[in-house]
């Protein structure tokens, strides 16, 4: 779009990265106005909050005939533990399956602290992710033009920053059996967790990573820990196989996991494509999130297989964020994260990478108007409340498709 912020068209540029095997031209949109079916899951906390906003959007979507999707609302996490004291219940996990795509809150808070491991209000999440076999998930770090300044690290460290994270999301050790915690009398036990991987695993998620790098800088570090676990050394046989055997053409880098940190808070710019597996990649898109500002800036995807017939995938999308109970209720919640997953929803499930870009370029356009929401308020910015950075950046969008 002509008119637009430098910073804000290389955003958009960049951030259009599809997934999808034959999607490299885009396509129109939705021309027969198919409807698509959403589950919403808010959560616990800040989820309800922030889930509003998005309502908002896809009301709007609907009613000025741009979009048209049939959504349906369902109880995850503490939420559902207080009603059938399970962390999601049958009925919910039946929607989920059904649905084109989920978006989700977020779970969790001290309230629940006490409630049976097996039912903790995290199982609901973690249930949906292998239950739907979401093996792939892509966590963007982007800094905003406007938030350069908000970053922990000096503005020349992040300033233009784009990096893409892909966390293998259904094996290792939160999956991985053994998973026990043993008396062993005496006053003592033992605890273990188990981390597991096969070839397929690391195989898949390897191909997800060298495909989304072909379409951006080219370039895949994968990190693991190699030098302690046989994980690690598995996971690195395979990856260096794979792109041997399919992408000799992207730059491959092996990286160990814990000097991948350091290097994400010394020289983020280096990276392109991050692919890792699912205990290193929570921990390590935790520490991008504070590259960009705040982690109510991220969202995420996490996807399934491409079914070969209908040319669809299970899909999820949630912001890196947690529940943050301490301002829920409070109208303080960024709701960025939570807007920006329903764009990658957009653009990942839906085919219309012309409208998120708009989501993205709405959002990018009332940063640099100066509002900001508590976690990212600095001096000479204007505060706004949950609902006011909402309104705002669908007032944003409505200007940029008018």
């Amino acid at each position: 779009m002509p008119g637009l912020d430098p910073g804000i068209r290389h955003l958009r540029r960049r951030l259009d990265c599809r997934v999808k095997p034959g999607n490299d031209e885009e396509k129109p949109e939705d021309l027969t106005m198919a409807t698509h079916k959403l589950l919403l899951l808010p959560g616990d906390g800040i989820g309800p909050e922030v889930m509003g906003e998005v309502k908002r959007l896809i009301d709007w979507l609907n009613a000025a005939g741009i979009a048209k999707f049939e959504t349906d609302t369902g109880l995850v996490g503490g939420s559902a533990y207080d009603a059938h004291k399970v962390s999601i219940s049958e009925g919910d996990m039946a929607k989920a399956l059904a649905a084109d795509a989920i978006i989700f809150g977020a779970v969790g808070g001290p309230k629940w602290d006490a409630v049976p491991y097996e039912v903790r209000p995290e199982a609901g999440l973690l249930r949906l992710r292998k239950d739907l076999a979401l093996f792939a998930n892509l966590r963007p770090a982007v800094c905003y033009p406007a938030l350069a300044d908000a970053s922990s690290l000096k503005r020349e460290a992040v300033e233009g920053l784009d990096i893409m994270i892909v966390r293998e999301l259904t094996g290792g050790v939160y999956f991985g059996e053994p998973k026990t915690i043993t008396d062993l009398g005496n006053g003592q036990k033992r605890a273990v967790d188990t981390q597991v991987y096969d070839t397929y695993e690391i195989e898949r998620i390897g191909r997800v990573a060298f495909e989304l790098a072909r379409k951006r800088k080219n370039k895949v570090t994968s990190m693991e820990k190699r030098n302690v676990m046989k994980s690690g050394v598995l996971w690195n046989e395979v990856m260096t196989a794979v792109h041997k055997r399919e992408y000799p053409d992207v730059t491959l880098e092996h990286q160990l996991a814990d000097s991948g940190g350091m290097m994400l808070v010394k020289a983020p710019k280096q990276f392109d494509v991050i692919v890792t597996d699912n205990l290193f990649g929570d921990m390590l898109s935790d520490i991008a999130a504070m590259l960009t500002g705040s982690l109510g800036m991220l969202p995420s995807a996490s996807l399934g297989e491409v079914d070969v017939k209908s040319r669809k995938r299970k899909a999820l999308y949630e912001p890196v964020h947690g529940s943050a109970p301490d301002i829920a209720g409070k109208g303080l919640a960024n709701p960025i994260a939570m807007i920006s997953s329903f764009g990658m929803a957009l653009r990942y499930s839906f085919d219309m990478g012309a409208l998120a870009d708009k989501v993205d370029a709405a959002i990018a356009a009332v940063l640099a108007s100066g509002l900001r929401t508590a976690d990212i308020k600095s001096e000479g910015t204007t505060a706004a409340s949950t609902t006011q950075m909402g309104e705002a950046i669908l007032k944003e969008l409505q200007k940029l498709h008018a």
